[in-house]
């Protein structure tokens, strides 16, 4: 077995992570895309001027065809969306937002046509322009609520947050980006949908906070299509160095090139919420994070079903959906356990401990491509996979945070971003894709910005990237964490990639941050840009 080629050996590592991020991770929820988490950034505000906030950013319903119509992609008015703040380390929420849509059809109903002497109702969900100022066209709307609830999300102290503008609890959702000529033309959809960015008043903050929920451009990049055929490319960084083109990197391996990345064309829904710290975080300065979604136990379905009334729903809330850190579902939890991490709850992570400190992915990849490896090197390596169990490198990646960044003093065991609010951000045009491995602190995985490239992140570290000396001393000096030492993992210091680039300055300056979804009209229209 072992006299696999590399590139059919890495099939094992890429295959289980080949979803994107959280996209589909688990059997139950890839039933139930409109419940599907699929990414959670959590940041401090780079956006100038806001350094002193939060953005919260959970996104829903993964891998979007932009001419998905003509229903297009609305949430669950059934469901329940949740942002999960943890302030003093024990693993349960402390602070929690929740949003609730709905739907809802014009005042006079479905918009009706004369066809000879009959008024009949049209059969599309838009049926004409849009614009900021007017939606007249527009069958189906949403809207939505947000509470944010203390203590126990099910039990704990409810209050409503409301528009600092009017006062108003009912909050708008843009139309999905269904295609130019509807909007009036290229680049009008972005006028359209920040118009439903909104100022609110968050009950307990002193400060305003800011939130959107729309349609967005995915920011999250893999070379899928690549990796379904058989893994044909070597992952390992080919040049000296990502975009060098000098071809002095791995033998054979693979370089960037934006064009691999088949999610280009693909949206996603985003539940966007900007907050001050001083609102989140308790006195550590430290807040974990995470979101979830949640059903009614009970679904039946209207043998008749109307617009109003498809379904009846009862019961307690049940979650479907959890995500904090990227990838841990796909990569870590054993595929018979993905849907119970899916319904936990971080203080409940004990129960996937194994997963993590005796992790089964670099076993595979060892046993795979050990002598493919030795062979392509001239090496004569004994183990790929590190050697330092338990690994208690990747429970600090995972389940606690590292020490004088991002852990809880005295805090506990659970799988969740978390977030040292008292580090500044790095301005959009010097972040570091590799976050903290590459000395940039304000990055993955202390909390997550949408420009970390947590795929090669993860890889690395799955593979022995802490064991290595990180350039986080002064002056970029090499720090060794203390987890374990080099000659416990043979390739930790292998630049691991999947050949698509991701970098912050592909993303806007300001929130929501993710870029305007790709249309549904034209077709073959130009990827989205940044706008500030």
């Amino acid at each position: 077995m072992k006299a696999l080629t590399i590139g059919a050996a890495i099939t094992a590592v890429l295959t289980i992570g080949a979803q994107a991020s959280s996209h589909r991770e688990a059997p139950y929820i890839g039933k139930n895309p409109q419940v599907d988490a699929t990414d959670f950034y959590m940041f401090m505000s780079y956006e100038p001027g806001r350094q002193d906030y939060v953005t919260l950013i959970a996104n829903y319903i993964p891998v979007q065809a932009p001419y998905g119509g003509p229903n297009y992609f609305p949430l669950d008015s059934n469901a329940l969306y949740e942002i999960h703040i943890d302030n003093d380390g024990d693993a349960e929420e402390d602070v929690t937002f929740q949003f609730q849509f709905s739907d809802e059809l014009p005042s006079g109903g479905v918009i009706p046509l004369t066809i000879g002497d009959k008024s009949v109702t049209t059969v599309l969900r838009n049926i004409g322009a849009i614009s900021p100022t007017s939606a007249d066209g527009l069958n189906h709307r949403e809207s939505y609520t947000i509470s944010r609830v203390d203590g126990s999300r099910r039990s704990g102290e409810a209050q409503t947050v409301v528009s600092a503008q009017d006062g108003s609890s009912q909050f708008g959702k843009p139309f999905d980006y269904s295609g130019r000529k509807t909007f009036g033309g290229e680049g009008n959809y972005e006028s359209y949908a920040r118009s439903f960015v909104t100022a609110v008043e968050i009950p307990g903050c002193d400060q305003q906070g800011r939130v959107f929920v729309g349609q967005r451009h995915e920011a999250f990049k893999l070379a899928l299509g690549e990796v379904f055929d058989l893994v044909n490319f070597v992952p390992v960084e080919g040049d000296s160095a990502p975009g060098a083109g000098d071809g002095a990197g791995f033998p054979g391996g693979i370089t960037q090139d934006a064009s691999r990345n088949a999610l280009a064309r693909n949206n996603v829904t985003s539940i966007a919420l900007e907050v001050h710290r001083d609102c989140l975080a308790g006195e550590q300065g430290i807040i974990g994070g995470w979101t979830s979604a949640s059903l009614r136990q009970a679904t039946i379905l209207n043998p008749t079903p109307t617009f109003d009334n498809p379904e009846a729903v009862g019961g307690a809330w049940t979650q479907v959906s959890r995500l904090g850190s990227p990838l841990v579902n796909e990569l870590v939890i054993g595929y018979d356990m993905k849907d119970r991490f899916n319904s936990s709850h971080p203080k409940d992570d004990g129960q996937f401990a194994d997963f993590v400190t005796n992790p089964v992915l670099p076993a595979i990849l060892d046993i795979l491509f050990l002598d493919a490896v030795n062979a392509t090197l001239g090496t004569s390596f004994e183990n790929l996979a590190p050697t330092n169990l338990p690994r208690t490198d990747l429970v600090a990646a995972f389940l606690t945070g590292f020490n004088g960044v991002n852990q809880f003093t005295g805090g506990a065991v659970g799988e969740m971003l978390r977030l040292n609010t008292t580090i500044a951000p790095t301005p959009r045009d010097a972040q570091q894709p590799l976050g903290v491995a590459a000395g940039d602190v304000a990055g993955f995985p202390n909390g997550r910005r949408p420009g970390d490239d947590t795929v090669d992140i993860a890889l690395r570290v799955m593979m022995g990237a802490l064991c290595h000396d990180l350039p986080l001393g002064e002056g970029g000096a090499g720090v060794n964490l203390g987890f374990c030492s080099p000659s416990d993992a043979v390739i930790g210091n292998v630049a691991l990639t999947d050949g698509v680039p991701l970098d912050a300055t592909e993303l806007n300056n300001s929130f929501p941050y993710l870029l305007t979804p790709y249309p549904g009209s034209p077709a073959n229209a130009p990827l989205p840009t940044t706008i500030d």
